[in-house]
């Protein structure tokens, strides 16, 4: 379970600590299936390596950095001595499996526990590969590489948690100092590197203060330092020998301009870093114990003159890119929301019904335009492209073709196709469990391929595309397909289906290994066959407003479709009454809506009520019915009939008549309501109308499923 609590600084270490290695797996990904690495994918792994060392270094985590450590040599040693024999798969297999490493550090950090799991054998693996690839001359540059670091980062003093603060024990006559400081170029998180800094000086202190002042919340103060260097103003009782020496200790410092002052030229330089912003001040405690040295004045003019030209930078930078938690963008589509309800309210107040108000309707279409403007960026803010939840799938099929001797290629299109943000959350299970279903069931040995003819390297097409108002997420693969016989035999010895063969459509036989407990295998493997688990697949691709549908050919191949909404926040419906009740149907699941005609009603031999439309045959559910309500008419001829349909199942509701159609802002149900089963009931949630009563929104995948009798 994440941490909601993780401090600022954690929080970000673990955002780039996941977005490097996501970088570095694509970088792998890419080599290993070219049997080469490129010199600017070598540079940029090791310049991955180096940052993910620093920051756990930096952060405490000692695992980590020493394993980052020795990944980093080894690309240092294939970077500087380019070797010409070298088994890029033994390296990606060993690099993957220490990012696995680091991953699960970083979640067992993020639910709050010690990163604390032992690295050693890792640590041992890429210590005996670099001494191979280096002939046994133990990667001498390495080494001496490693010497040099390890002697920089002797004394951890980086740790920003608030449980853990360096020790102190100066007592001597106060000092007081100016340092601007320069971090190494390409070191990145500059920011953070002076907020290390100052944590770590920050005991040892009794005044301090910086500039820039807000090193973590203002984006622009990295790109400040890394330009201007970070100037720190501070006093202390230690020593400038010893001061200098903990300051090159820190991590990635370039240079020091470090200058004693005396306390009139220490107040006069705090004055200017007031002036220049009011930067932040840190008062640890009072001394008047105060140094009588003098030292000119120049020396202050000068830094002050440097904060000057800071100032004058920070106006003039250009962010093209900010970094938004996704929380503050749920609440902005949240106060969206009621905007367009409280700007429907408005427009539709009874107060106004009958009144001539020509002004007002101006107004009120130029208010509508404005809102459906906003809450268009707004959707566009949240949506994000697919391409990295895609991505993470090669990772899936390069581990697995291994583990089960196939060969098998994943092909990517429409990775930029975008979703809303909540949704991709949720794709990245069911997902993957598609992925392993297709290669452990679908796609056949390399031997069995080519005595039918066919490729040894299977083929799985992952594409995705825009249908309206929908994504359509298509899983394709070249394999053995799915034998509608053996589906339909095993369904019926587990008792999943009554029909007889000839009734039941090849969708409905294809279908049926979404049922719970259905499956082709008669052994469960480490990736199970299909079935095992589809239904839960099926659920979590429902629960964010999807459908799932199957389609295959014998000895062809097997395409499964995901169909899901782009965002869940806000659907088009079309409004419908049953008596005082008012209903939200989802404009993409209806068909058609019409007026039914007395020669098309008949009943079934169990006495339900169907209705023939264009030769086919469909349920009539009667909405006043299913929800216990009392309507103006139960005569269907006078009634309006409004077609539906989810995944390739259709029936007719029957309502007093329809009100029109009207964008609506999706509310959850209430929590006392959740305990009961009210989305198999037909209830998907609600929304709030102009007149501020309540209409529930239908769950048309929930009522077919009820409406539909006897099942197969």
């Amino acid at each position: 379970m994440q941490n909601k609590n993780l401090e600022p600084m954690l929080e970000m270490y673990l955002f780039e600590s996941s977005q490097l290695l996501e970088q570095l797996e694509e970088i792998l990904l890419r080599s290993e299936k070219n049997d080469h690495m490129e010199e600017a994918d070598i540079n940029e792994t090791f310049r991955i390596m180096h940052t993910i060392k620093g920051s756990a270094a930096m952060m405490m985590f000692s695992n980590i950095s020493n394993l980052a450590h020795h990944i980093e040599d080894l690309f240092f040693f294939i970077r500087e001595k380019k070797p010409e024999q070298l088994d890029f798969s033994a390296v990606c297999d060993l690099v993957f499996t220490s990012m696995d490493f680091i991953r699960t550090e970083t979640l067992r950090i993020e639910s709050g526990e010690e990163a604390d799991s032992p690295e050693g054998l890792l640590v041992e693996r890429f210590s005996k590969l670099l001494e191979e690839i280096s002939g046994g001359a133990n990667a001498e540059g390495s080494a001496e590489k490693r010497q040099q670091d390890d002697k920089k980062k002797s004394d951890q003093k980086y740790y920003v948690r608030q449980d853990q603060k360096p020790e102190t024990g100066e007592t001597q006559t106060e000092h007081y100092y100016l340092a601007l400081i320069h971090f190494d170029d390409g070191a990145q998180m500059e920011n953070i590197r002076a907020f290390t800094l100052v944590h770590s000086l920050k005991d040892q202190c009794n005044q301090m203060m910086h500039r820039p002042q807000d090193l973590f919340e203002d984006d622009s103060s990295s790109e400040v330092i890394a330009e201007e260097g970070f100037t720190l103003l501070f006093s202390t009782t230690m020593e400038e020998d010893r001061l200098q020496t903990q300051l090159q200790e820190a991590l990635f410092v370039k240079s020091i301009d470090l200058q004693e002052l005396d306390q009139e030229a220490y107040t006069m330089t705090k004055e200017a870093l007031e002036q220049q912003g009011q930067p932040e001040e840190e008062t640890i405690q009072e001394d008047e114990d105060i140094s009588d040295d003098q030292q000119t004045a120049s020396q202050m003019d000068t830094q002050a003159g440097n904060l000057e030209s800071i100032q004058e930078t920070v106006k003039n930078l250009k962010q093209n890119m900010i970094t938004v938690n996704i929380n503050k963008l749920d609440r902005l589509m949240d106060l969206v929301g009621e905007i367009v309800i409280t700007e429907s309210m408005v427009i539709r107040n009874p107060d106004l019904a009958g009144l001539q108000l020509d002004s007002f309707s101006k107004s009120a279409r130029q208010l509508r335009k404005l809102t459906d403007d906003l809450q268009d960026v707004v959707m566009s803010i949240r949506m994000l492209p697919i391409g990295p939840t895609f991505q993470k799938m090669q990772r899936i099929v390069r581990d697995m073709a291994r583990k089960i001797n196939k060969e098998v290629e994943l092909v990517i299109q429409g990775e930029d196709t975008e979703v809303d943000k909540n949704i991709i959350d949720h794709l990245g299970d069911p997902l993957m469990h598609l992925i392993r279903n297709a290669m452990d069931h679908g796609i056949e040995k390399p031997t069995d391929r080519e005595q039918t003819g066919k490729s040894a390297k299977g083929t799985i097409t992952l594409e995705a595309s825009n249908t309206g108002g929908d994504v359509l997420i298509r899983i394709m693969d070249d394999g053995k397909g799915l034998d509608r016989k053996t589906l339909i035999d095993k369904a019926r010895s587990k008792g999943l289906v009554t029909k007889p063969d000839e009734e039941i459509s090849d969708e409905e036989a294809y279908n049926l290994i979404l049922l719970p407990g259905f499956s082709t295998k008669d052994t469960v493997t480490e990736f199970s066959g299909r079935g095992v688990g589809m239904d839960v697949v099926k659920s979590n691709i429902e629960k964010v407003g999807g459908s799932i549908s199957i389609d295959s050919t014998l000895g062809i191949g097997t395409t499964i479709n995901i169909k899901i909404p782009l965002t869940l926040a806000i659907v088009d419906g079309m409004q419908v009454n049953t008596g005082n009740s008012l209903y939200t149907i989802p404009t993409i699941a209806i068909k058609e809506s019409f007026r039914a005609r007395e020669k098309d009603l008949l009943k079934d031999t169990d006495n339900n009520e169907m209705i023939m439309i264009r030769g086919n045959c469909y349920p009539v559910l009667r909405l006043h019915r299913h929800f216990g309500v009392k309507p103006h008419t139960e005569n269907l001829l006078e009634g309006i009939m409004i077609m539906v349909e989810n995944d390739g199942k259709a029936v007719c509701l029957f309502a007093d008549e329809l009100l029109g159609e009207q964008q609506v802002v999706v509310k959850p149900l209430p929590g006392y309501l959740v305990r009961y089963p009210v989305k198999t009931s037909g209830v998907g949630g609600c929304t709030i109308l102009g007149d501020g009563s309540i209409s529930l929104i239908i769950d048309v995948a929930g009522i077919i499923q009820q409406s539909i009798q006897g099942g197969l």
